[in-house]
């Protein structure tokens, strides 16, 4: 079974530790603990991930967020991907720092990665997690606050929450989506603090 990761954001050292990146940064560190590296292709970069008799084609877009789609088509075609085996990992204003929304399909909710991967491959009808970002920001400050880097507090928690995505990738694609959605869709549990001193 041959599957389509996606990772959604932005290329270059500029966007590298931003809100917008979360797609990347999830893909870079299933990379970094599975000892691959991505190779430099049409409209991306790709890795190749074996699991449990599944082969997983983690891909980073070089088309910048707001043509996604161009590179997701690419690839599904290349690789004869069909919709049922594509999940899309994007950032989500919507919902809080560190929460994941795993969904089967669905409307891309205002994200433009995800509206023109929708208007080019023809279908909603594919897998996305959802990594929160929060809303944190004033009246007008949106843009600033989804492409700002993130905070010391928050760069802290992504070892967890990229752990917590990938698990959830493995288990939509081996116990299937409804099961692994009561997997995924838990809140992130409270970090423990250490005792002051």
């Amino acid at each position: 079974m041959n599957y389509l990761i996606v990772g959604l954001g932005n290329i270059g050292v500029e966007y590298a530790n931003t809100r917008h990146n979360m797609g990347f940064m999830v893909l870079d560190a299933w990379a970094q603990a599975s000892n691959i590296v991505f190779e430099s292709g049409r409209y991306g970069c790709t890795a190749t991930i074996s699991f449990k008799g599944r082969k997983f084609t983690l891909l980073k877009p070089s088309t910048y967020m707001n043509l996604s789609g161009k590179a997701v088509r690419y690839w599904m075609n290349e690789l004869k991907i069909q919709p049922e085996n594509l999940l899309v990992i994007s950032d989500d204003l919507n919902i809080p720092f560190g929460t994941l929304r795993l969904r089967k399909n669905g409307s891309a909710g205002g994200h433009n990665g995800l509206t023109n991967i929708n208007e080019l491959i023809g279908t909603q009808e594919y897998a996305r997690i959802r990594v929160g970002i929060g809303n944190d920001f004033g009246r007008g400050q949106q843009v600033g606050y989804v492409l700002g880097e993130l905070s010391d507090e928050e760069t802290q928690e992504m070892p967890e929450i990229c752990k917590r995505v990938i698990e959830g990738v493995k288990a939509w694609a081996t116990i299937g989506p409804d099961r692994a959605m009561n997997v995924v869709n838990t809140k992130p549990k409270p970090q423990q603090k250490a005792p002051e001193q």
